[in-house]
């Protein structure tokens, strides 16, 4: 109901400072779809960098049945290496989700909070 009465105040929110008239209600379409797919590629983005860490030491651990022994040792190395990078990306990737996702909820806490 506060949605209904309050229709052009929301709307203002989604249109920055400056827009010609003739383009608010595009900006409006604009700016609600980009509030609508942030989380989706906040999501994407984290579970593609996840993947391509696991994706680069499934390759790599496969390879070990093929080398010899000095080869086997380096392998080794590289894929104990690999993984405590992964922990290291693991908790920047926790970091980021967390700040993103706490920026984005007061952002829209913000906008509810302000009418």
């Amino acid at each position: 109901m506060r949605l209904i009465k309050q229709f052009n105040i929301n709307m203002a929110h989604l249109v920055p400072e400056g827009t010609p008239a003739p383009l608010i209600p595009l900006m409006v379409i604009i700016e609600s779809v980009s509030l609508i797919i942030r989380p989706f590629t906040l999501a994407v983005r984290l579970g593609a960098n996840i993947i391509a860490g696991h994706l680069l030491l499934t390759l790599l651990g496969r390879q070990g049945s093929q080398l010899g022994r000095f080869r086997l040792a380096f392998l080794i190395i590289a894929i104990f290496a690999l993984i405590t990078l992964e922990g290291a990306v693991a908790c920047i990737q926790a970091y980021v989700f967390t700040i993103l996702s706490t920026l984005y909820l007061n952002e829209h806490n913000s906008i509810i909070l302000s009418k």
